[in-house]
């Protein structure tokens, strides 16, 4: 199994940007691609971005691209999100998630690990 630890989310104001990183151990060897997606209150969870761990593919979603950018450091098994331009509508609690199938899509049920999130609060 892999464990998956997300960091990086706070507090900024509307147009700030932040990190936030997926930390992954465990049987890492068998994760073909990552991705990250997005959990607002009363809201159902939202597709954000996902990467392939070979790096080879690279997929982020219309609500967010040219804003986010998904990145790797193999070496230290870590997935990061960059989230600039912030707005509010980007609060959320920000969820890594790590799939065995290198091309999982965009849909929850197809990625078999999850990290516990890390809360991002944007205001205005």
């Amino acid at each position: 199994q892999v464990q998956l630890v997300e960091s990086g989310g706070g507090l900024v104001q509307a147009g700030g940007s932040l990190r936030l990183s997926c930390a992954a151990s465990g049987r890492t060897d068998s994760v073909a691609a990552m991705g990250w997606f997005r959990q607002a209150p009363g809201k159902e969870r939202e597709f954000v971005a996902r990467m392939s761990w070979n790096g080879r593919s690279t997929y982020i979603a219309d609500s967010v691209r040219g804003r986010f950018t998904i990145s790797k450091d193999t070496a230290k098994n870590t997935l990061y999100l960059q989230l600039n331009s912030l707005k509010p509508e980007d609060t959320a609690v920000y969820y890594c998630a790590a799939s065995t199938s290198p091309v999982p899509g965009t849909g929850a049920t197809r990625y078999d690990y999850w990290g516990q999130g890390t809360q991002v609060t944007v205001s205005s």
